[in-house]
């Protein structure tokens, strides 16, 4: 559990106990049933430096009824126990933010400073849901009929399901669990093959934090058996609740077998997110947010710049501003301290920028910088790439791009820019940049996303409800409220009062 077995790590823990490469069930750190594993690989290398069980639907049963059982338990526990162990955990994770970051650079690819940046921004989540947890109330009222009153209490709906993704490992684990967990619910999370290394150590550290034995249950596994592992844990009895974010074509098959059994679903889909800057926006301003949301972890995030459109007075100016930061960008393994940009996390991620680019070239774009996959260390490593010219017919302007790659399309009027804007059928966030403030509030209203930056590029807090809309999916992570309900149910009781005689 503490060691690499027969891989030499290729760097070193302060606290090597974090390390930890078996799944965890009831409280225990157990191999698959079937014994077989898989490797985590170094995308600044593309070299393996750990193995995982490759749990498959047989290991399904077991893992979700002693989550159960503990369920059966934990929502006895009362809110303020809750929030205290949420509070424990999220000591225990900042205490231990030095190791953890090292794991995050060598699963993901991510730069330090990037990794670094992730468990802060993390922690937000374990620190909020920890409040939440004692803000959870039910109702009393007098209703239309006399000699009546109603009641609401709200309770865990049970065990719950989280199938998370590899970009933002730490962040989507701990805004899933955490709300959750400060609801009353138990939880078995499935790491993305990629990046399980780092959601194993956040187990080990939810265990130091006090939460009873299959509260948090992890099961890894490659990428050949998730489709079967992910639909056994959907598909279990007593599963009550599946969170998902990825793909919008993944989300609608987990929807589609959940509502097999009306399971409650909450699901975080791709983004195809628009930015539209103004002739009267600060150039500065504009170009520091939305640079720093479009080459984040390469570009691969669902609420990166897609589709950047600068209105004709400005579009020259802007474009050589980000011509010139683009090119001061140093790409190379997340470790070395020199490196702005680290690799893309897979393979797949090379070959999709490579046929977005060719597409966009064949159909009449201009690429400006980049383009190109980069012979480095064996790392999947991505050209910073800017393009122009870019029309609706190309796959880069209709597809999540979900690379380094930054698209520029130039735009005359108002109403043009937030008709180009709508035009997809994904709705997760929307930016835009204007010193005009009507201009700001109609286009609040008239985009078509569930979050609009407005003159920001960075909308995400744990306080701020995130989701979107469209086949972006439905319903909300963080915020007040909004998130620890989608993992509770509301019950009503009415009482009739029997007047005195």
């Amino acid at each position: 559990m503490g060691s690499a077995g027969k891989y030499e790590l290729p760097f070193k823990l302060n606290n090597p106990d974090l390390l930890r490469n078996l799944s965890y069930v009831n409280g225990e750190w157990v191999k698959s049933k079937s014994g077989k594993t898989f490797e985590v690989v170094d995308p600044g290398t593309g070299k393996a430096w750990i193995e995982c069980p490759i749990n498959d639907a047989s290991d399904v049963d077991e893992a979700v009824k002693s989550s159960y059982e503990s369920f059966l338990e934990y929502k006895k526990t009362s809110p303020r126990q809750r929030a205290q162990m949420l509070y424990k955990w999220d000591s225990l994770i900042k205490e231990n933010r030095e190791d953890i970051a090292t794991l995050l650079v060598y699963e993901t690819g991510k730069p330090k400073s990037e990794a670094y940046g992730e468990i802060d921004y993390s922690t937000g989540f374990t620190w909020w849901f920890a409040g939440e947890a004692e803000r959870i109330q039910g109702s009393v009222f007098t209703p239309a009929l006399p000699n009546r009153r109603v009641f609401t209490i709200k309770q865990p709906l049970g065990v719950a399901v989280a199938l998370v993704p590899w970009n933002f490992p730490i962040a989507m684990n701990l805004r899933k669990a955490g709300a959750a967990l400060a609801a009353g619910c138990t939880m078995i999370i499935k790491p993305s093959p990629e990046t399980p290394i780092t959601i194993l150590t956040l187990a080990y550290l939810a265990e130091k934090a006090g939460f009873p034995k299959g509260a948090l249950t992890v099961l890894t596994t490659d990428l050949d058996k998730t489709p079967e592992l992910s639909e056994a844990l959907c598909r279990h009895p007593l599963v009550s609740k599946v969170t998902f974010t990825g793909s919008t074509r993944v989300g609608k098959l987990i929807a589609r077998i959940c509502a097999d059994n009306l399971k409650k679903v909450t699901l975080e889909l791709g983004g195809n997110c628009p930015v539209l800057i103004f002739d009267d926006a600060n150039i500065e301003q504009a170009l520091s947010q939305i640079f720093a949301l479009k080459y984040r972890h390469a570009g691969q995030a669902c609420i990166t710049a897609n589709r950047i459109y600068v209105q004709s007075g400005i579009f020259d100016k802007f474009l050589d501003r980000w011509n010139a930061e683009t090119q001061k960008i140093v790409v190379g393994h997340g470790s070395d301290e020199e490196t702005t940009m680290g690799p893309v996390t897979t393979p797949r991620s090379i070959q999709k920028a490579l046929e977005l680019v060719e597409d966009a070239k064949k159909k009449g774009a201009k690429i400006h910088i980049g383009g190109n996959k980069i012979e480095k260390n064996g790392g999947y490593f991505f050209e910073p790439t800017v393009i122009t010219g870019v029309t609706q017919d190309m796959d880069i302007a209709r597809e999540e791009i979900f690379s380094p790659i930054s698209t520029f399309i130039k735009f005359e009027t108002e109403d043009e820019a937030v008709k180009a804007a709508n035009d997809t059928s994904m709705g997760l966030a929307s930016y835009l940049f204007t010193k005009n403030v009507d201009r700001l509030w109609r286009l609040f209203e008239s985009l078509e996303a569930g979050m609009i930056g407005l003159n920001t590029g960075n909308s995400s807090a744990a306080e701020s409800p995130f989701g979107g809309i469209k086949q972006s999916g439905y319903g909300k992570e963080s915020g007040k409220d909004v998130a620890v309900n989608e993992y509770l149910i509301t019950k009503t009781g009415t009482f009739t009062l029997e007047e005195q005689s």
